[in-house]
């Protein structure tokens, strides 16, 4: 899927999302003053601010899409996330905003007055959220736009949110009960859990959080996948918006390949990788001389030996000069590296007498 096409679908189901508040924004509002009920006002209010929500969106995804430029060299992809967080807050506020009020209603009660009609609308209501719910999460998914996924998860909220109010109405209607005020705080305090939640997401992303391990895995064995590639380690990925990352990874290629072939590989993987995944990789290189594999399983047995230690990979050997470096993949469970390369390293010289200098480089467990 090209850029432009999933710009399309983003702002087209935005667009969806804002007619469809809006035609609910009207219902409610006119529900809620006629009956004096506050939970169908603030519903209305909650609908309003999905509308606004969308429009975000809109305007969060035409300027992600801006050219690179001298200033933002790797381009405005994460003002795709600004645009969840701004939804986000609004989210809150409307939910604090809510609170207040519905406490006002609870120490001062004012009786609403539903009717017949009040109960068709508002159930019309709730059956329209459900549906827009879930077109609005699926195409979120489907297009991974964090904001996308944050309206429709709201969409969805707001149509529990809509039955706790027909349920108040109905208890209304039947008993003479005024739950008006008690049933819009407990819909602020949703509101306000949900507003949290969808902060989370972006504020994560933007962080920087742990690639997801079903994309890891898939760059991986389609780096492996590529003939000449013995083995891929080291992938780490920068994310500069939900659909283009920035990252680099080591392959390892047999020691006698030819540096015109290093380079038809380097280009083979680059272009497959930012053709399938919009990931732009730097490829590092690890040779392998196969004549040094009952030594490379040697250290390989000595390191994954040790509590958190994942596996061994770039291991170099110069018998003239007797050095030997390899690297360690770690867990984040390991704190104390220097204990662990202290132990390695008298196991493997022990195990490996010829080479008296040895290096070991610690790599993170960035990706899975």
């Amino acid at each position: 899927m090209n850029e432009k096409t999933r710009e399309q679908q983003i702002t087209r189901t935005s667009v969806v999302g804002i007619l469809a508040n809006i035609m609910l924004v009207a219902f409610k509002a006119v529900v809620g003053l006629i009956a004096g009920s506050i939970s169908v006002i603030l519903d209305a209010v909650n609908n309003l601010t999905d509308a606004m929500s969308s429009v975000i969106t809109i305007v969060g995804i035409k300027l992600s899409k801006r050219r690179p430029d001298k200033k933002h060299p790797f381009g405005y992809g994460r003002i795709e996330y600004f645009s969840a967080i701004i939804i986000s807050i609004i989210v809150l506020l409307a939910g604090v905003t809510s609170l207040i009020e519905s406490a006002k209603r609870i120490f001062s009660p004012t009786p609403a007055d539903y009717s017949i009609i009040s109960v068709i609308i508002i159930s019309v209501a709730i059956i329209v959220k459900i549906l827009l719910g879930f077109y609005v999460k699926k195409q979120g998914t489907k297009y991974n736009s964090d904001a996308l996924s944050a309206s429709g998860s709201d969409a969805l909220f707001d149509a529990v949110i809509s039955s706790s109010t027909l349920v108040g109405a109905i208890i209304t209607m039947a008993f003479s009960i005024s739950l008006d005020g008690i049933i819009g705080a407990i819909i602020s305090l949703f509101i306000i859990k949900a507003g949290v939640e969808m902060l989370l997401k972006p504020v994560e992303s933007m962080i920087g959080t742990r690639p997801d391990a079903e994309i890891t895995k898939e760059i991986k064995s389609d780096i492996c996948a590529t003939d000449g590639v013995i083995g891929a380690y080291d992938l780490i990925l920068h994310n500069y918006g939900p659909d283009y990352a920035i990252g680099s990874v080591h392959i390892e290629v047999d020691a006698d390949m030819s540096a015109r072939d290093i380079h038809k590989l380097i280009q083979e993987i680059q272009n497959k990788i930012m053709e399938r995944f919009h990931v732009f990789l730097t490829v590092g290189l690890y040779a392998i001389d196969k004549k040094f594999s009952d030594q490379r399983h040697i250290i390989q047995k000595i390191a994954t030996g040790h509590e958190g230690v994942i596996a061994t990979h770039g291991i170099y050997f110069d018998i003239e000069n007797r050095y030997l470096s390899f690297d360690i993949l770690t867990d984040f469970t390991v704190h104390d590296r220097e204990k662990l390369l202290s132990e390695v390293k008298s196991q493997v010289k022990t195990a490996l007498p010829d080479y008296e200098n040895i290096s070991i480089n610690f790599d993170t467990d960035f990706s899975n």
